[in-house]
């Protein structure tokens, strides 16, 4: 069966009634139009495991687009005789899941790395880095565009240096370069705000005297 005839079969009738091995069969003929039939059908349930499984709506929603979008290009390795299709995208969801608790571990290493002290001393844990990734969100709006950028998408898309070069056409040197230099501002405004905290903690808890009446 070519590829228009199964088009023309998948849009026959709404994609509520459409079987699965329909929707699968279409699928793999590239058919577009059955792509969107497959979203609509199974994309509350990814987003719903997703959801459940990072606790963040915000990651659960990139995920959700991350199962689609390898499912639209792994296509054809979908076998039908290994599982229907809600299975295979299950499977699929449960990857990009472990993949993204990987890239948040990740984070979490580079904002340590981050706004480590130079003096080595250890701070407690909980409160500071909460404050770290305040810090790390107003030290990004501050770095210039493209070191900013750039950096975004490695820290939130766990892209690497090349993937960033090939989906902004900046050269990777260019990418790199952006990536050291934007470390090492943050790095800075990280410290600066940490400092600054601190010396506001410390004015709290030793306010300054009133000047005694004469």
């Amino acid at each position: 069966m070519s590829t228009k005839a199964r088009h023309s079969d998948v849009t026959a009738g709404p994609w509520e009634d459409l079987p699965e091995e329909e929707l699968a069969r279409g699928l793999c003929a590239s058919d577009e139009v059955a792509f969107a039939a497959v979203y609509r059908r199974w994309g509350s349930l990814v987003h719903t495991l997703a959801s459940r499984s990072l606790g963040d709506p915000h990651e659960a929603e990139d995920v959700t687009q991350q199962v689609f979008i390898g499912a639209w290009r792994g296509r054809a390795g979908y076998r039908p005789e290994r599982g229907p299709l809600g299975g295979w995208l299950v499977g699929i969801t449960r990857r990009k899941i472990v993949d993204a608790l990987a890239a948040r571990t990740r984070r979490l290493a580079l904002v340590e790395s981050a706004a480590h002290h130079t003096d080595g001393q250890h701070q407690e844990a909980g409160v500071d880095e909460v404050l770290d990734r305040v810090l790390l969100v107003d030290a990004l709006s501050r770095l210039p565009r493209g070191q900013r950028e750039v950096l975004c998408m490695a820290f939130y898309e766990d892209l690497t240096q090349a993937q960033i070069a090939e989906r902004t056409g900046t050269p990777l040197g260019t990418v790199k370069s952006h990536t050291r230099r934007g470390l090492l501002r943050l790095r800075e405004g990280i410290e600066r705000g940490r400092a600054d905290e601190h010396a506001a903690a410390a004015r709290e808890q030793n306010p300054p005297r009133n000047a005694h009446p004469s």
